[in-house]
């Protein structure tokens, strides 16, 4: 369905979008995930020609989009602020792009109700936009997007104005409704949960560049290297020198799968799950509690080890010690990810360690 190759997009001599070779398919969902500055929304205002490309081409169904304007794209847009018409109401809003397009009244009138059942809020045609909540203006935001039936669909940080609970039931919302119509999305947000939970496939951009892609589950549990790593959040990542299947680390022997074949100076991540706290009973790292973070079922942990870097630890609710006690540390080799595969190289992938 679109094709970037090799697009460049400049801010005078600066390249805020470097090289991206990008494919998406025909009815996939493809979030692009990073932090401010990343360069995603420039890509994303690159590929609905608001933002001129410097050098490469974007291409949707085979059609090569250079020199054609945003409205003649066939794209649907859908950003952070809604930009919904404050002087129409919700059936106005949701039928612009189709009177645009010369649809008839009576085709148009169908096709919003139907639209609107479909987001959740049948009948609202005559209620007056800022009389919404935030949520049933994003709903509404979404229904003017799918109008036209756009080849692509692209949102811009579509629910980064909304209080958590209500992004979290709105994504999986999202996720069923484009399931259900088959619709090609193209999606940026800085929000991991948001991106993993909407996408098939996450692309992880670092400095206007791909740093990782792959399906949620694979960036997930392998990480590229330490950017995306201490990006989604995993801060137990340390230098070590493997050897087979024992890494020597900041925090002594740390066992990992003799199956990574990645012997020498590496970078390893050690998920919070990995890390078994115990009592202090003279057996493994020596380590205080400093930190207790509440998190449903289970609690974070910031351990103060004897020597190393400090430690983050996922236990049980009902097994968490209490901040100030002190703990026994020991590491299970099979949350151990060996982050880069060869000395001095690039991070292009990760091996996972097994056994215990």
């Amino acid at each position: 369905m679109l094709v970037l190759d090799d697009v460049t997009v400049r801010y005078g001599d600066r390249a805020a979008v470097d090289g991206i070779r990008l494919d998406v398919a025909d009815h996939e969902i493809v979030s692009v995930l990073g932090p401010s500055g990343s360069g995603k929304s420039t890509l994303l205002r690159a590929v609905a020609g608001l933002q001129p490309v410097a050098a490469g081409r974007v291409l949707l169904g085979g059609r090569d989009l250079a020199g054609v304007p945003a409205h003649r794209r066939g794209l649907g847009l859908m950003f952070q602020d809604q930009q919904l018409f404050p002087h129409r109401d919700v059936g106005g809003n949701v039928a612009f792009g189709l009177r645009m397009h010369g649809v008839s009244r009576a085709a148009a009138r169908e096709r919003v109700a139907s639209l609107l059942a479909l987001v959740g809020l049948p009948g609202a045609e005559r209620r007056a936009v800022a009389a919404l909540s935030g949520g049933e203006q994003q709903r509404v935001a979404l229904a003017r997007a799918l109008a036209p039936s756009p080849q692509l669909l692209m949102l811009d940080e579509p629910l980064g104005q909304l209080d958590r609970s209500l992004r979290e039931r709105l994504v999986v919302e999202l996720r069923q409704l484009f399931g259900r119509l088959g619709t090609t999305v193209l999606a940026v947000t800085h929000d991991q949960g948001e991106a993993f939970a909407l996408a098939d496939r996450v692309v992880v951009m670092r400095e206007g560049r791909v740093a990782q892609t792959g399906t949620p589950a694979e960036v997930w549990e392998r990480p590229a290297d330490e950017f995306v790593a201490r990006f989604l959040g995993f801060a137990n990542v340390v230098r070590a020198t493997v050897h087979g299947d024992v890494a020597d680390t900041p925090w002594g022997k740390v066992g990992v799968s003799a199956a990574a074949g990645a012997s020498g100076e590496r970078t390893l991540l050690i998920r919070p799950a990995g890390v078994r706290v115990g009592p202090p009973a003279g057996t493994g790292l020596g380590c205080e509690v400093v930190g207790r973070t509440f998190r449903g079922e289970h609690v974070v942990l910031v351990l103060r080890p004897e020597s190393g870097p400090e430690l983050e630890a996922s236990v049980a609710l009902r097994e968490a010690p209490e901040v100030g006690e002190r703990v026994g540390v020991g590491f299970e080799a099979s949350e151990v990810v060996v982050l880069d595969s060869a000395p001095g190289g690039r991070a292009g992938g990760a091996t996972r360690g097994t056994g215990s």
